[in-house]
């Protein structure tokens, strides 16, 4: 056939040029007749393409030559240019050859997507996907025509992946996730970007991975202790996939935020109040794995996940109270982190938020300055003291709420403590002063066979040690009885003396309990190669009674805040139905309500005559001025 068509062409160009002067003038002084070569090709067509046998030959040659090629065989590219050619040439190239073309296409990867789909795992069928793409593009560059490429590349894409994007979704974007395979995941992205539908299908299926992944993190009590950091990993992989495979598409990004804000308010509070304590453990001083700058990127990612917090004034309870343990005991790892930390805490939720944290700063640099002052008084009294004193001013509603406890403190402390108050008194006239023995602590000096130490104690530890300078043994009850210490503090406070790596005191009979019976004597053989040592006082557990309390004190400070934010909108409306009441509160509120919750408040402020029902239609409410 390309014989044929390749003598007519050389056989026509030679009539062409012997009747030369017969084309260019003639035949193009009358338009109706057509040129010499358009003659020629019309002859061609209707008397050998034109006839059906060989037009089906022909085509059905093609056909199975690019049959053979797509199963990997190599064919004669240039025959297959030259006939197609041909049938661009002789305008029949759409009619006889494209829509064969397109069906046999359309045959074939169909029954491709369906089998691959069955054998091969993901990632490999991805990039078989791309392969055939690129060898489909390659054959419209080689030998197909130009109009081909839009109908064959959406054929090869509607049956290799439109066809089968739920299944190849359910089947690897979880495997390639949770890999991290960033490649896969790129072409994926690729691909299905070309495809109908394709992005959001893709999107609804990332969303609901990261939503049960994260949910799985969140709501697995086993895996507490490590929650915040997985979070941070979590996050941290999820940005790295949508900024290199996702190409940073806003609708992703987007989705992942929402995700994250879902599964992470699934159970309400944890995750603050781990959050409050990671930021702690970050902030403390004795971190030492970070530099400041990677403490700052640190702190930037926590912001992150504090921002898809709906319970904020839980995180805000327990970070109080963290920071308040790591100012008194002076154990802030760097100032500037935690300033940094705060403006973040203010950029994030306002200034209302962190004004009780900033006063506790506040406070500790107000009592800086009042302790430089009492030295001075200190030194013009007529009988100076032989104990230094260190006080710390609180202002109670800035600081977390500490439980008071009477103890009974040696006569100098007392003395002490009646000096300052005078002097404190004297300066800001109408102030209350409230002592808060469980924060005390101390240096005391002690001697041993071995030499003079010093060691650094709480306040309850330096009476328990006070009381063996007056004498040899003790009960535990004759402790007791003399510190005024509650038992439980006691217990604990005996056991860092007796039971820890510095035992100053000895415990009979030897245990690591301290039990009722138990007698105390003073360890003279103590020995230890430092000069100053610090004993720790046992930490207890931050016990779940006091973390209950902590959220207890949330929950009491939320039912305030629904209470004026009921009163403010009902005195600006007046009169509102139940409804829009309650969406407006929605609206006003930084917390999650349950809906329930609201209407209780809502009941108590109509008992207590701030509002009423309406007589006729109870869903009504007035304001009561």
């Amino acid at each position: 056939m390309n014989r044929c068509w390749q003598d007519h062409c050389r056989q026509t160009i030679m009539i062409r040029s012997i009747f030369l002067f017969l084309d260019r003038t003639y035949v193009l002084q009358n338009s109706l007749l057509p040129s010499i070569w358009d003659t020629g090709l019309e002859l061609f067509r209707t008397h050998i393409v034109s006839n059906s046998a060989v037009q089906k030959r022909t085509v059905d040659g093609i056909l199975e030559q690019i049959e053979l090629e797509r199963n990997g065989e190599t064919i004669d590219r240039s025959l297959l240019r030259s006939l197609l050619g041909m049938l661009s040439d002789l305008q029949v190239y759409k009619d006889s050859f494209e829509k064969r073309f397109l069906i046999e296409t359309n045959r074939l990867y169909a029954a491709e997507g369906q089998r691959l789909m069955q054998e091969r795992d993901v990632p490999e069928y991805l990039h078989h996907v791309a392969r055939r793409l690129e060898e489909e593009n390659d054959r419209i560059v080689s030998y197909l025509d130009q109009s081909t490429q839009k109908p064959l590349i959406s054929c090869v894409e509607k049956q290799l992946l439109g066809e089968h994007m739920t299944a190849i979704l359910q089947k690897g974007l979880s495997i390639l996730l949770d890999e991290n395979r960033v490649t896969e995941l790129a072409l994926l992205y690729q691909l299905f970007s070309k495809v109908k539908g394709g992005l959001p299908t893709l999107l609804q299926f990332w969303r609901d991975y990261i939503k049960s992944f994260g949910g799985e993190i969140v709501c697995t009590p086993e895996k507490d202790k490590d929650m915040v950091q997985e979070l941070l990993d979590f996050k941290d992989k999820m940005d790295n996939v949508a900024q290199t495979c996702f190409t940073r598409n806003e609708a992703f990004i987007n989705a992942m935020k929402e995700a994250f804000e879902t599964f992470i308010n699934k159970r309400p509070n944890k995750p603050a109040e781990l959050i409050a304590k990671y930021v702690d453990s970050k902030l403390r001083a004795g971190n030492k794995e970070a530099t400041e700058e990677e403490l700052e990127r640190i702190l930037d990612k926590i912001m992150i996940i504090f921002r898809f917090i709906h319970g904020k004034d839980v995180f805000e309870a327990f970070y109080k109270k963290d920071l308040a343990k790591r100012l008194l005991v002076g154990k802030s790892a760097s100032v500037d982190a935690e300033k940094s930390m705060l403006s973040k805490l203010k950029h994030e939720c306002g200034a209302a938020f962190t004004s009780k944290l900033e006063g506790m700063f506040k406070d500790m640099e107000l009592s800086k300055d009042i302790m430089i002052q009492f030295k001075q008084y200190m030194q013009n009294q007529s009988e100076p003291s032989n104990i230094e004193l260190t006080v710390n001013i609180l202002t109670m509603g800035y600081w977390p709420s500490y439980t008071p406890m009477e103890v009974h403190l040696p006569l100098e402390m007392v003395k002490l403590q009646e000096v300052f108050k005078l002097f404190y008194l004297g300066k800001h006239s109408g102030r209350k002063l409230q002592w808060q023995p469980t924060l005390g602590h101390a240096v005391l000096k002690a001697e041993f066979k071995e030499g003079k130490k010093e060691l650094q104690v709480s306040l309850f530890q330096t009476l328990v040690l006070l009381m063996f300078t007056e004498g040899e043994d003790f009960s535990m009850e004759e402790i007791r009885t003399a510190t005024g210490i509650e038992e439980g503090e006691l217990r604990r406070t005996l056991q860092s003396l007796a039971c820890g790596k510095a035992r100053v005191l000895n415990k009979n009979p030897r245990g690591k309990d301290v039990e009722d019976g138990d007698r105390f004597n003073f360890n003279n053989d103590f020995k230890h190669k430092l000069f100053r040592i610090k004993i720790n006082q046992i930490q207890m557990k931050e016990t779940v009674e006091e973390q209950v309390s902590t959220t207890e004190r949330v929950f009491q400070d939320r039912q305030y805040q629904i209470d004026a934010a009921v009163v403010r909108i009902m005195k600006m409306r007046k009169t509102l139905s139940h409804n829009l009441l309650v969406s407006e509160l929605y609206n006003q509120l930084k917390f999650p309500v349950k809906p329930g919750d609201l209407k209780k408040r809502i009941e108590s402020l109509i008992d207590r005559d701030y509002m009423e029902r309406d007589k006729e239609t109870p869903n009504q409410y007035h304001y009561v001025a």
